[in-house]
Order: C-alpha cells, then sequence, then structure tokens
C-alpha cells in the first residue's frame, strides 16, 4: 500500500499532525493508497512558498520559463510508466490508457510552452499625438488549481503548464479519489528542476480547500468539476475578489439526420458514451434521432452498447472501468430507475452487476421525453437517452433547451443543416460528424451553467493573466 506525503517548497514533507484520507481501487475496492489531510497550517505554508517563487518566477524571460516546461514534459515522457501505473491503480483505467493520459499531459505542456515567443500585448492608438497607450499581459500570481478525478493527469498538465508560462505559480489540490498519480507527477516536477515552490501538490478535507481558496495571497481559482463545486468556489473567489476559471457540467446532445453515415454515428456515439464509462465531461449525454430513422439507429445503437463488455480492465484493456466509488454508482442507477419509472423503456443495461468492483453495464433508454431527470441533469455514466424529432428545428430548440451548454454534436452530410445547427447551437464547442475530443489549440469553454472561461490554446493561456495598460506621454 503506497504511503504519500504532500509536496510543498519542492519537498514531500512529513507530518504527525496529518489525518489520512484513503484511496481504494474502484474496480477491485482494495484499499490501495493513504495520502495526508493537508493541516491548515501546511496549506499556508504552501501559499507562502507559492507566493515567495512567483516573485523570482514572474521575472524570468518567457522563454526561460518555457525551457523548463519543455524538460517538465520530457520527464513526464520518461516516467509515464509510473504515472500510468498510478492512475491505472486509482482510477481503473486500463495501464494503456493511463500511461498514454501521462504522454498527453506531456504534449499539452509542450503545446504551451511554445506560447514563450507568443504572449503579445497591445499598441493602442491615442487621442492626443504625443501619447502611446501599451496594453501589457502579466501574471496573475498564485493559482490554485482544483483537479478532477476522470482525467486527473491530463488535467494538472492542462491547468499548471499555462499557468506557469504566463509567470503564475500554483498550488494544486488533487481529487481525493485520484491522488497518487499528482504525487507521481510532484516527483517528476522535482526530478525536472522546477523551482522550489512553483508548483505545490497537496491532498486535504473540503475545509482546508476553503482556506486555500479564500486566502488574501491567492489571486486565481481554476476548477474543473461539477456546477455545485464551481457555485462553491464562486463563493470561494468572492471573499478576496479572486478570478474564476471553472469547466463545469456538460450534458452534451447529439442529433443524428437521416442523411448521415449511421453506422459511424452510433458506433461514435456509443464509444464517446463508455470512454471513462461514461466520467467525461463532454461524453454524448443525449441523442436526438430523426422520426425517419428512429428504429434503424435505436437498433445500431443497442448493437454497438451491447458489443461492449465492462470489467476489471488489467487483463482485459478493452474492456469499460468502472465508475469512480459506489456512491456514483448508486446515484446513476437511481437516475435509470426513475427515468423508468417516469416512462422510459429500458432496451439494455440498467442493473448493478454483482462482485467486487463499481461496475455499471452500458445502458440504453428510449421513449424519453425532454422533462425527464436523465434527460435534463448530468449522468456522469454509461446511459444514453434516445429521444425523437421531425425536424432540425425541433433538434436544435430540444438541444438548446437546457442549463448546460459545452459541447455538442450533429451528424449530417447537408452542410446547410451543419452550418445551421453550429450557427444556432447555445454551446462552447460544436463538433460536426464526429465526437468531442478537446484539441489543445482550440478553446474549451462552457455557455450556461457549464462555465466560465475556459482551457487551452491562446484563450486558454491568456486566462491565467491580467492586463496593465501603460500610458506613455513623450
Amino acid at each position: 500500500m503506497r504511503i504519500e506525503k504532500n509536496f510543498i517548497n519542492n519537498e514531500f514533507v512529513s507530518s504527525t499532525q496529518n489525518s489520512l484520507i484513503d484511496v481504494y481501487d474502484p474496480a477491485t475496492e482494495v484499499l490501495i493508497a493513504q495520502v495526508p489531510a493537508a493541516s491548515p497550517e501546511e496549506a499556508a505554508s504552501a501559499i507562502e512558498s507559492a507566493t515567495e517563487a512567483q516573485r523570482a518566477w514572474r521575472k524570468l524571460t518567457s522563454i526561460e520559463r518555457g525551457g523548463y516546461l519543455q524538460k517538465l514534459a520530457d520527464t513526464l515522457v520518461l516516467r509515464k510508466d509510473d504515472i500510468g501505473a498510478a492512475l491505472a491503480e486509482e482510477s481503473g483505467k486500463s495501464l494503456e490508457d493511463a500511461t498514454n493520459e501521462a504522454v498527453y499531459a506531456a504534449d499539452i505542456t509542450r503545446y504551451h510552452a511554445e506560447w514563450a515567443r507568443r504572449i503579445e500585448g497591445e499598441i493602442i492608438p491615442s487621442d492626443t499625438p504625443d501619447e502611446n497607450l501599451l496594453l501589457q499581459r502579466e501574471a496573475i500570481g498564485v493559482v490554485v488549481a482544483l483537479i478532477p478525478f476522470n482525467y486527473p493527469v491530463y488535467t494538472f498538465l492542462r491547468k499548471i503548464a499555462p499557468a506557469l508560462i504566463t509567470g503564475n505559480t500554483v498550488v494544486v489540490r488533487p481529487s481525493n479519489n485520484t491522488p497518487c498519480s499528482a504525487f507521481a507527477i510532484a516527483k517528476v516536477i522535482q526530478e525536472a528542476g522546477i523551482p522550489k515552490g512553483v508548483v505545490n501538490v497537496l491532498t486535504m478535507t473540503h475545509a482546508t480547500a476553503e482556506l486555500v481558496c479564500t486566502h488574501p495571497k491567492v489571486g486565481m481559482i481554476t476548477l474543473t468539476g461539477s456546477v455545485g463545486a464551481g457555485r462553491k468556489v464562486l463563493e470561494y473567489s468572492q471573499v478576496n475578489i479572486a478570478k474564476s476559471s471553472l469547466e463545469l457540467g456538460g450534458k452534451t446532445p447529439a442529433i443524428v439526420e437521416p442523411d448521415a453515415d449511421l453506422e459511424k454515428a452510433a458506433r461514435e456515439i456509443v464509444g464517446s458514451k463508455n470512454t471513462n464509462c461514461g466520467q467525461l465531461c463532454t461524453a454524448v449525454e443525449r441523442a436526438y434521432v430523426h422520426e425517419d430513422i428512429y428504429d434503424e439507429f435505436v437498433a445500431l445503437l443497442h448493437k454497438n452498447m451491447k458489443s461492449q463488455q465492462f470489467g476489471s480492465r488489467v487483463d482485459n484493456p478493452g474492456f469499460m472501468g468502472p465508475l469512480v466509488n459506489g456512491n456514483a454508482r448508486l446515484n446513476i442507477h437511481q437516475m435509470v430507475e426513475r427515468a423508468i419509472d417516469d416512462g422510459a423503456n429500458l432496451e439494455l443495461g440498467g442493473f448493478i452487476p454483482e462482485g467486487k468492483g463499481y461496475f455499471y453495464p452500458p445502458t440504453l433508454l428510449t421513449n424519453c421525453r425532454q422533462d425527464m431527470e436523465i434527460v435534463q441533469e448530468e449522468i456522469f455514466g454509461p446511459v444514453l437517452p434516445v429521444l425523437k424529432y421531425s425536424n432540425v428545428d425541433e433538434a436544435l430548440a430540444l438541444a438548446n433547451d437546457h442549463q448546460f451548454g459545452l459541447a455538442s454534436v450533429i451528424y449530417t452530410e447537408n452542410y446547410r443543416t451543419a452550418m445551421k445547427v453550429a450557427n444556432e447551437m447555445e454551446a462552447g464547442e460544436v463538433y460536426i460528424n464526429r465526437t468531442p475530443s478537446d484539441p489543445y489549440q482550440g478553446f474549451h469553454a462552457g455557455w450556461k451553467r457549464s462555465g466560465l472561461g475556459g482551457d487551452d490554446g491562446k484563450h486558454g493561456m491568456l486566462e491565467y493573466t491580467q492586463t496593465r495598460l501603460v500610458v506613455l506621454k513623450y
């Protein structure tokens, strides 16, 4: 069993004051690690270390900071097996998927390192002839990064790489469900020679997290998580008017038109729904299928979902793995039961398997209505409700009749239909004839309750900056 230590000022810190947080393998329910719940004093120490380090870090040239990030990316790849092993055990992912996540994390680190020579300000014309207006981009200071359980390695670097290249320092709070991979990354940070205090990693209780987020020296809080967690962060940010960047819930609609490649659409929608057992912010969460192809497409969904086996991925990497914990599985199953009670037809799945592990089968529901909980609330599991529509205007109205607006999907071979949906969909991302994948150079940002700010690309990098206007009279 692993015994981890918090990472403060480039050292793994031992403390007799800490209570311990248990970490379980969701595929076996076996206790695999204990991590320390940081004390308020340790949390404050991490913020002080980040504050002190930021004074020097921001004064480095951006190309120097980029060099550190390139070395970090190289070391992530060098230690990908160690990170992957930790992630696979705590998440139930296959070793291959977990190791690949470390490689993807290195890729996005390199992407942000390459912004070193591209962080631009502006020169703005003044109203007077002997004056220039210079708009500069500057670091914010200390950033608190709150990391989710579903893709904890990738999101760790997705958050810290743009923060570091722009001159900030970071205090990272990983999910208590998947903290071991974060400490494996901390070892990589140490090995890569990132200066002391620039990145700090601590596991903690919600109460200590509140103390961290409301600390007066914290300038920004970035979160990937639920709407409820986002509301908490907004409350925390009000204390010191800290900046917030929030990627919250999603309920991706997929519209399937009669002229679509139905085999491809069904295969990709099911693949999206079953990836990481549906624990993916942009996974397809509801399918709107044209009435002319409804029966045919439901049959294709059924075939593809039925072929997906689930269980431990140690010996069967092609299987769908477990949900994060027992509460998540129970909540999802109860949502399915309520949908059936409300008139949905259970076509496949919808049961809690016997034996160890928090597994749940691919589940297909038809005869669903727009007002059902299963259509309105994020499931975050391998459950797909299917609804029927008669024309694209109706499909758009149904897709937009929602609290969330993170990602969306349309399958059609008609470019007019595709552009109509792209222009009228109320979501931060529209994918045409494919399911979501968040390109590094894009901008992953939600509308409505799906968030504020965003990640990736130029605009995601600029989230970690603030502006200074210099009025130069000459």
